[in-house]
């Protein structure tokens, strides 16, 4: 264990995430390390083991501070018009912060602001007459949707984008190559060529999370639809 003078009262696990959260957000989760941590509250890297194991333990803590400004949407006895509006604004908090998809993508840190969400998620689904095991399997779904998605986005469309095109530029692009393909051996990718690489990220999510909440929908009795 490190020694006692080393472990600064002033070190707690709150200062510690803080601090964490600024790394990620200055240089992403692949700058990320238990150094450049400890430099930014003025200790060595030893101390940090007084409050967590590893990088993994770590990456635990910053997941739930990631949602500590998450506000559920208002009730409005519209289950599908409120969870529409939970995806939207998780996907718009994981775009807010660098590299936060990627924090969170697949991790099970139940900390006391995951908790709540989860909390309130899970009532809202139940109330709306799902079935428990429809409840915890829907949570989970649109969780993940939104995680993936956003995965995409924050990660680089292709070689170009890191060289500073835009993904716009990129899609547009990539449609003049379907449109300019044999016909006869790529006739699909021809003939969608608009509909492939026109629609932004905004169009291909609400198209996504509306045919996931349909799915959903087909779960209810028709009169709670």
């Amino acid at each position: 264990m490190p020694e006692n003078d080393d472990a600064t009262p002033a070190l707690t696990r709150e200062a510690l995430t803080q601090a964490a959260l600024r790394v990620l957000e200055r240089d992403g989760l692949d700058g990320l390390s238990m150094r450049k941590v400890a430099a930014e509250v003025g200790v060595k890297a030893a101390s940090l083991y007084w409050h967590v194991r590893n990088k993994q333990e770590l990456l635990d803590l910053l997941s739930d501070a990631l949602l500590a400004s998450a506000e559920p949407p208002p009730r409005q006895d519209d289950w599908r018009s409120e969870l529409h509006e939970y995806c939207s604004r998780y996907r718009r908090l994981l775009l807010d912060n660098r590299d936060a998809a990627k924090v969170v993508a697949g991790r099970l840190a139940p900390g006391p602001c995951l908790l709540n969400l989860m909390e309130d998620q899970l009532d809202r689904l139940r109330s709306a007459g799902f079935s428990d095991a429809d409840t915890a399997m829907a949570s989970y779904l649109l969780g993940a949707f939104v995680q993936g998605f956003v995965l995409q986005e924050q990660s680089p469309i292709s070689a170009a984008e890191v060289l500073g095109t835009s993904r716009r530029e990129i899609a547009d692009a990539a449609g003049d190559v379907f449109r300019g393909l044999p016909t006869e051996t790529y006739p699909n990718l021809v003939a969608l060529a608009d509909h492939l690489t026109g629609p932004d990220m905004d169009a291909r999510f609400e198209f996504g999370l509306h045919r996931i909440l349909d799915g959903l929908a087909a779960l209810l009795p028709p009169e709670r639809r």
